[in-house]
């Protein structure tokens, strides 16, 4: 029987997700499931929530609940993480709250930027100790890692524990394929795309219309046009014309559509996302920069207020749950357990080391491209060399990456600093003085959740 263990299960909706996809599959029906976290109460309703969703699904599956780690992992073949390190208070805030003071403004700040930095530090730690376990009790499992700071953390694991087998995941890629095809008014069936780069900054090196077996349609063209209406507000992107499961705010796309005109590719991360990635649109006394590109500062912050709501609301009563349609998510852990298990081969985009899979990228740094998924395990493809002004914009933000793993892994501070100093938006927007000051700031208030540093 397959066994998955999920950890930080009680992160109960996206446990939802990933079970459900499993339990709509027959082979799966009667999976081994063992949920752990360290929140009894969130891991009894996760618990409870996957029985209701095993009945609709006419599943039989063996669910487990754990609040110790060590004893969940026994006789795992796939383990998942979706841990929060810290929590929304007193972490998130933290990250936000002393960068406002010194007037650096984020968005999402849990993958690059002063926010991503002190995300990184204060998980990298405990990642370790769970590949610490996985090497322990179960080495051979494949560990589906869908933790952020992505990057920084799949480097730290793969430097202490290169023999565990890692799959970094996220869902921008495939998110992003929907949401353009939605934008062109095409079937996402239709679309064949190539995406290669690192998480959250993936560029499509291809996104054609397949007409036949032997003939498609390059869509480019046709996104280029889109993207002059889109920032020119002459019309919206599909995604700015609803509101998110998140908030009531309208998001828009313009800062990614401002992106395609100037570099030429559709990069993978939202536009509240990008726009901390880069120097270009988030300014101290910019206000007009922030209204003309549409940019929901501290986005983040809302939609953390409205998903403890919703928990609350949970609590009380989960029938608004229940009554969702369980149709297969578009996260790849359930295809790339069945391709594992059932041979059913499939490519998916998944973080791992460069090996040279990017010719111009360094070779320590975490890459996202297409990974050949079978009964063989996983196989990332080789891509070649990036268009160089895009391996470039890459380039700004793995040193951060790279810089945010040597610290968590040699505990030097000093490390810490060059991390924040080069970090794009960072760097525009403070003096190297107020770099250090923040940072010295962040680290005293993280306290217990970080180590002590040299």
């Amino acid at each position: 029987m397959t066994k998955l263990t999920i950890i930080g299960a009680g992160s109960a909706v996206f446990t939802k997700n990933i079970v459900a996809d499993l339990l709509s599959l027959d082979s799966f029906k009667n999976i081994e499931i063992a949920l752990q976290d360290i929140d009894p109460k969130r891991l009894k309703a996760s618990h409870d929530l996957l029985n209701v969703i095993s009945q609709k699904l006419n599943a039989n599956p063996k669910i487990t609940a754990h609040t110790n780690r060590r004893e969940s992992l026994a006789g795992s073949d796939f383990v998942q993480t979706t841990i929060q390190v810290g929590g929304y208070k007193p972490a998130t805030v933290i990250d936000f709250e002393i960068p406002k003071k010194f007037g650096l403004q984020q968005t999402i700040g849990d993958t690059l930027g002063i926010g991503g930095i002190m995300r990184g530090l204060r998980t990298i730690p405990v990642l370790l100790d769970i590949a610490k376990d996985i090497m322990e009790i179960c080495p051979k499992a494949i560990w589906l890692q869908y933790v952020n700071p992505m990057c920084a953390n799949m480097i730290a694991i793969n430097k202490s524990f290169p023999e565990i087998k890692t799959l970094g995941l996220c869902h921008s890629v495939q998110g992003t394929a929907e949401m353009l095809a939605e934008d062109l008014g095409e079937n996402i069936e239709d679309i064949d795309y190539l995406c290669v780069g690192i998480n959250h900054m993936a560029f499509y090196q291809k996104f054609e219309k397949k007409i036949s077996d032997n003939q498609s349609e390059d869509l480019y063209p046709k996104l280029k046009n889109l993207a002059e209406k889109i920032v020119n507000d002459k019309i919206l992107s599909s995604r700015s014309q609803k509101k998110t499961e998140y908030s009531d705010k309208v998001l828009h796309e313009k800062v990614r559509y401002e992106i395609l005109r100037r570099f030429g590719y559709f990069v993978t991360e939202s536009s509240e996302h990008f726009a901390e990635y880069v120097p270009w649109f988030i300014k101290q006394n910019r206000k007009d920069e922030l209204e003309k590109y549409k940019i929901p500062i501290e986005e983040y912050i809302d939609r953390c207020e409205i998903n403890i709501k919703l928990w609350n609301k949970l609590e009380e009563d989960m029938t608004p749950i229940y009554e969702q349609p369980l149709e297969r998510s578009h996260e790849y852990a359930s295809y790339i357990i069945d391709g594992v298990v059932n041979n059913n081969e499939i490519t998916i985009n998944a973080n791992v080391m460069n090996n040279g899979y990017i010719e111009n990228l360094p070779s320590n740094c975490c890459v996202e491209v297409p990974c050949k998924i079978s009964s063989n395990g996983y196989s990332p493809q080789r891509f070649g060399k990036l268009p160089e002004h895009l391996a470039a914009l890459m380039r700004t933000n793995i040193n951060v990456q790279i810089l945010t793993a040597e610290a968590a892994l040699t505990k030097r501070k000093e490390t810490i600093y060059h991390a924040a100093l080069l970090d794009p938006l960072t760097a525009a927007n403070l003096t190297i003085d107020e770099i250090y000051s923040m940072t010295d700031k962040m680290i005293e208030a993280h306290g217990d959740f970080l180590p002590e540093y040299n």
